[in-house]
């Protein structure tokens, strides 16, 4: 679909040629099982994925003992927010986390509070902030772990991590960060920032699906955690099951290209799109007053549902939201949690880019929503009503 323009690469990004490139002999050419070090083939696979966990170790500035391949981030949300909680629960059974967190962190939090845990649950503003005081002063004696992800997935909002990373060390708690949307945009040097654990996924950095990592901290008081998958000892017994060598080489393999720096002209486009929309009435930018990441922009029109507008745009790729949860029509927690009305909430629209994303592209994207949204409109009794001043 080589019309598409795709902007929803929060969802997930295309696969550099180059990462694919990378990954291919490890299908047909060397395909031993990794864990088979008795012959040649086993150990070139053995060092491909150690030479992966050095390039994600060299990525987040920590040693390759700390990285640990799984799946993906929901694999490690669970093994944190479980592994933690089964360790940890006679020394407390407090978890604090925030409302907007992904999906993922929240429904696994209301799994544990079936086994006894007390969750607290952050608010934020009207741009998607936790308040640093909330956070210290819901703080117990029985807090074992705080969990906040670095950048929000629907609105791209950024954690201020260094804060929440000092109040844990001072409070001597573990903090656990889903950093899986601010890998490679934003800078994390897990020598300078003392995050306990971090997750991350390669589908979010151009590389391939079902493909990730958890980094742990190396601690003089090692951190505990029950290991989900149990197996053949793979990932020193921690995480069981064969090695996924094509999709850990490629993960290694994207990881090793990141670059910051490439963001500059994402957020030059990202900014261009609002500029470009901005000609639009009656529209708002969520998160727009505060720091996010350079590839996010959450807009909703007011009195048009975000899914008309995309029906509308057959030839956009965007999305109303997280496309992690399947199938919802439900309105956006996070936007509901940002004091945002439900009608509000169900006319949004996320547009996510990437290092692929083209000027050409973005201004014919905003040709096509600003056509779309007048059409609708044009159409909507509601909306005639709005501009009457019969309703609000």
């Amino acid at each position: 679909m080589k019309d598409t323009i795709y902007l929803d690469n929060n969802a997930t990004t295309r696969i550099l040629d180059e990462v694919w490139q990378e990954m291919t002999p490890y299908f047909i050419q060397n395909y031993a099982n990794a864990s088979s070090v008795y012959h040649q083939m086993g150990r070139a696979a053995n060092a491909a994925v150690q030479l992966s966990r050095k390039q994600v170790a060299e990525a987040l500035n920590c040693t390759p003992k700390e990285v640990f391949f799984n799946s993906g981030a929901t694999e490690s949300i669970n093994t944190v927010l479980q592994g933690v909680f089964d360790k940890y629960r006679s020394q407390g059974n407090h978890i604090i986390t925030a409302a907007t967190e992904h999906k993922a962190v929240l429904s696994c939090c209301e799994q544990l509070t079936k086994q006894g845990a007390q969750i607290t649950y952050l608010p934020v503003d009207s741009q998607g902030r936790i308040a640093l005081d909330d956070l210290k002063n819901a703080i117990t004696t029985k807090t074992i772990l705080i969990c906040l992800m670095a950048a929000n997935n629907e609105t791209g909002v950024l954690t201020e991590m260094e804060e929440v990373a000092a109040i844990c060390q001072e409070e001597d708690i573990l903090f656990f960060c889903d950093a899986t949307q601010a890998i490679g945009k934003v800078t994390i040097d897990l020598q300078e920032l003392p995050i306990d654990l971090l997750c991350l996924s390669a589908h979010k950095i151009h590389g391939p699906k079902g493909v990730g990592a958890l980094y742990i901290r190396r601690k003089s008081k090692p951190i505990q955690l029950t290991p989900l998958i149990l197996g053949g000892g793979q990932e020193n017994g921690f995480r069981g099951g064969t090695y996924n060598v094509p999709a850990i080489v490629g993960f290694g393999k994207a990881i090793s290209m990141l670059n910051p720096q490439a963001y500059t002209n994402v957020q030059a486009y990202r900014d261009l799109l609002e500029a470009e929309l901005a000609d639009i009435p009656e529209i708002s930018i969520h998160g727009q007053n505060t720091s996010r990441l350079p590839t996010t922009s959450y807009i909703s029109f007011k009195h048009v549902l975000a899914s008309e507008i995309m029906t509308a745009c057959p030839t956009l790729a965007l999305s109303s939201g997280s496309a992690c949860v399947t199938g919802s029509r439900e309105p956006s927690h996070v936007l509901l949690a940002m004091g945002i009305s439900k009608e509000d909430a169900l006319a949004a629209i996320r547009f996510s880019l990437s290092i692929l994303t083209t000027r050409e592209e973005i201004l014919q994207c905003a040709q096509l929503i600003k056509e779309a949204v007048q059409k609708i409109r044009d159409q909507s009794p509601i909306w005639q009503l709005f501009k009457a001043g019969l309703i609000s």
